[in-house]
C-alpha cells in the first residue's frame, strides 16, 4: 500500500472533516459573545434565544435519515460541512439581532447534520476495539485545528485590527475548502452493514437515550453561560477569550487521545462516573466564583471533561445493532437537543435573576447523569445493556431480569 492509499482511510477522512469543522466553529465561538454584545447589543435574553435557535436544527437531526434515501451518507457529510462553512462565512455581514439569528440557523443546519453523520460513520467504519482511540484522535484533530485558528484570531484582533466580517469570512472559507477537498480526495467507503433508512426507537436503548438527553442539557450550561459569564461578569475581551480557548485546545491535542485509551481501558461506566463526579464540583464552583482567574481555571477544567463524553458513543456502539448506527445517530442528536432548544431561553431568563441558580441547575443535571451512568454494565453488549431496570429484546418485548 503506497503512502497515498494509507492516507485514504476512513479514520483519516473523519479526522480531516473534524478538523475543518472545528476550525470554522472555533472562529464562530471565539467571536460569539463579543460580537453579540458589541455588534448586536445582546443581553442574557437575546443570547438565550440565539442559542435555542441554534439548537433547533439539532432537534430536527432525525430527518437526516430521510435525506439519506437520496444522498449517500459520506457525500451528505461533505455537503453538510459546506453549508456550515457558508453560514459561518456570512455571519459578520449581518450585525443585527435578526441577522445573527438567521446566519446562526443556517450554519447550525450544516453543523448538526454533519455531527450526526460523522458519529454514524465513525461507529460504522471503525472497529469497536479501535473506536475510543479513533474518537479521541478526532477530538485531538479538532483541538489542533481550533488551536491554530484561535492563534490567528488572537493575532488578527490584537495586532492587525481585523473586523468581525473578515474573521468570520476567513473561518467559513476553511470549512468550505475542506469540504470540497475531502469530496475530491477520499473514495467512497462502503459500510460493513447496510443501514436502516427509517426512524428507529428501541426500548432496549433507553439508557443510551437518557444519557444523551442529560448530556445535551448539561452541555448548554457550558456552551451558553460559562463563556457569557466571562464577558459579562469579568469583562474578558476577544483576545483574552481567545487565549482561554487556545489553552483549552492546546491541552486537548495531547489529552484527548489519552482519554480515548483510558475509556477503552476503564470501560464506559467508570469513565462517565469520573466525568460527572468532576462536573458536579465544577458547576457548583461556577455558582460561587468571584475571581476572574479562578473562573478561567474552572472553564479549562470543564472543557477537559468534554472528551470523556465519547464514552456515551462507544457504549451505544457496543450495545447497538450494527444496522441501526445511522438512524440512531440522527435520533440521538434530536434527543440531545430536546433540552437544548428549551433550556437556553429559560436559563437566559433565570440568568437575569440569578446567574448562581443557572450553574447550580447545571450541578443538578450532572448529578442525574452520574446516577444514570452507574447503570451501565462493566461489559456492555447486545443483551447486556443495563444493570438495573426493564430489559427488552430487539422487538421491544420485555425480558425477564437476568441474575
Amino acid at each position: 500500500m503506497n503512502k497515498k492509499n494509507r492516507l485514504q482511510q476512513p479514520e483519516y477522512m473523519l479526522m480531516v472533516i473534524a478538523a475543518g469543522w472545528s476550525a470554522a466553529f472555533a472562529v464562530w465561538m471565539a467571536l460569539l459573545n463579543n460580537f453579540a454584545v458589541d455588534a448586536a447589543s445582546f443581553t442574557g435574553r437575546e443570547i438565550g434565544i440565539l442559542q435555542s435557535l441554534r439548537e433547533i436544527p439539532g432537534f430536527l437531526a432525525f430527518t437526516v435519515i430521510f435525506v439519506l434515501l437520496i444522498i449517500a451518507e459520506q457525500r451528505l457529510l461533505m455537503i453538510s460541512l459546506l453549508v456550515f462553512g457558508i453560514g459561518v462565512a456570512i455571519t459578520g455581514f449581518f450585525p443585527t439581532e435578526y441577522g445573527f439569528y438567521f446566519t446562526t440557523i443556517l450554519m447550525s443546519i450544516g453543523f448538526h447534520y454533519g455531527e450526526a453523520l460523522k458519529q454514524s460513520l465513525t461507529l460504522q467504519l471503525i472497529s469497536k476495539e479501535h473506536a475510543p482511540l479513533a474518537l479521541g484522535r478526532q477530538i485531538s484533530a479538532q483541538a489542533f485545528a481550533a488551536l491554530a485558528v484561535y492563534a490567528l484570531v488572537f493575532i488578527g484582533t490584537k495586532w492587525l485590527g481585523l473586523d468581525y466580517a473578515t474573521l468570520y469570512a476567513a473561518g467559513g472559507a476553511i470549512a468550505i475548502l475542506v469540504a470540497i477537498g475531502a469530496w475530491m480526495y477520499f473514495p467512497q467507503f462502503p459500510a460493513a452493514v447496510p443501514q436502516s433508512k427509517k426512524i428507529i426507537l428501541r426500548k432496549r436503548y433507553w439508557l443510551f437515550y437518557a444519557l444523551t438527553f442529560l448530556a445535551g442539557a448539561r452541555r448548554q450550561i457550558f456552551i451558553v453561560f460559562a463563556g457569557f459569564m466571562m464577558v459579562e461578569k469579568f469583562g474578558y475581551d476577544v483576545a483574552t477569550i481567545t487565549l482561554l480557548y487556545l489553552l483549552n485546545h492546546g491541552i486537548n491535542i495531547f489529552l484527548a487521545p489519552k482519554i480515548g485509551r483510558l475509556v477503552a481501558h476503564w470501560g464506559e461506566r467508570k469513565a462517565l462516573i469520573f466525568e460527572y463526579s468532576g462536573l458536579i464540583l465544577i458547576f457548583t464552583a461556577y455558582a460561587f466564583v468571584q475571581n476572574a482567574t479562578m473562573a478561567a481555571g474552572l472553564y479549562v477544567l470543564d472543557h477537559m471533561f468534554f472528551a470523556f463524553a465519547l464514552g456515551i458513543k462507544t457504549y451505544f456502539q457496543k450495545i447497538g445493532d450494527p444496522k441501526d448506527m445511522a438512524a440512531t445517530a440522527g435520533v440521538a442528536f434530536t434527543i440531545n437537543h430536546i433540552a437544548a432548544v428549551v433550556l437556553p431561553v429559560l436559563f437566559g431568563l433565570l440568568w437575569l435573576i440569578s446567574p448562581m441558580a443557572v450553574f447550580l441547575s447545571g450541578a443538578g443535571l450532572a448529578l442525574l447523569s452520574l446516577i444514570a451512568s452507574c447503570n451501565i454494565p462493566l461489559h456492555p453488549r447486545e443483551g447486556n445493556e443495563i444493570l438495573i431496570g426493564p430489559r427488552f429484546d430487539n422487538a421491544g418485548k420485555a425480558l425477564k431480569a437476568r441474575a
